[in-house]
């Protein structure tokens, strides 16, 4: 029991020496730690703040941006009177006057489809010239219709503008690849009418009837043979105005 007891009392003995050298030492090194993330702060804090050389870039890259949008042109409308307000049209009965518009279309001829162009010339209030060109797609044979028609209109207030129209022109019937024939020529004549809704002044979307009458000769039977298309179709009238 001697021994142990002495090993016991050296064991403390060295305990009361080496104690208070190893608290002054953590307490040392707590200090230092708690100090360390100061450190990174101020320098986040030195590179985050702006001296006076770079407010006075910035302002003077903010006055050159505005003097350079300032010297520009702005856009300009293509129609200046609709830039404002693109689908107002003008009030009161409008005028025809010389105004051309240019109208793709696609309809039917008959039990086929019709794809046509038309442009219209308009050199009085009431009457107009119109010239047309038309592709009938068919399935033994397709057709080229070109037309010279004259346009009479009765101009109204509002949107909805009506029109008749009659004209003379001729139809080329080309056969298929299968039938060994050469293209046949007939004269047309088409009569019929059609509506304009103005969607604004220089826009419109276009219905057109009419029936087309087809005259010819037919092989094996005498005399004169007419034949009898209903042909609608459905577009937009592209407008402008063209004064001598």
């Amino acid at each position: 029991m001697i021994p142990a007891t002495a090993a016991l009392v050296r064991m403390l003995m060295a305990l009361a020496v080496l104690g208070p050298a190893w608290a002054g030492a953590t307490h040392a090194a707590s200090r230092e730690g708690a100090s360390w993330p100061d450190r990174p702060a101020t320098n986040e804090a030195a590179a985050d703040t702006l001296d006076v050389s770079d407010l006075a870039a910035d302002s003077l890259e903010t006055a050159a941006i505005a003097r350079d949008r300032a010297g520009r042109r702005p856009l300009e409308s293509l129609v200046p009177e609709l830039a404002a307000h693109p689908y107002r049209i003008n009030p009161g009965v409008p005028d025809f006057r010389y105004r051309l518009s240019l109208s793709p279309a696609y309809g039917f001829l008959g039990a086929d489809h019709l794809y046509s162009i038309r442009a219209t010339y308009d050199p009085g209030r009431w009457f107009g010239y119109e010239a047309s060109l038309a592709h009938n797609p068919g399935r033994a044979v397709h057709a080229m219709l070109h037309t010279l028609s004259v346009i009479v209109r009765r101009p109204m207030a509002g949107r909805f503008q009506p029109y008749v129209s009659g004209g003379y022109g001729m139809m080329i019937v080309f056969p298929g690849q299968a039938a060994n024939a050469a293209p046949v020529t007939k004269n047309s004549l088409t009569i019929g009418g059609g509506m304009e809704f103005y969607i604004r002044n220089d826009l419109a979307l276009r219905a057109d009837m009419r029936e087309a009458t087809v005259v010819g000769q037919q092989k094996g039977r005498a005399g004169t043979v007419a034949y009898d298309y209903a042909q609608g179709t459905i577009g937009l009238a592209f407008y402008r105005t063209i004064r001598p």
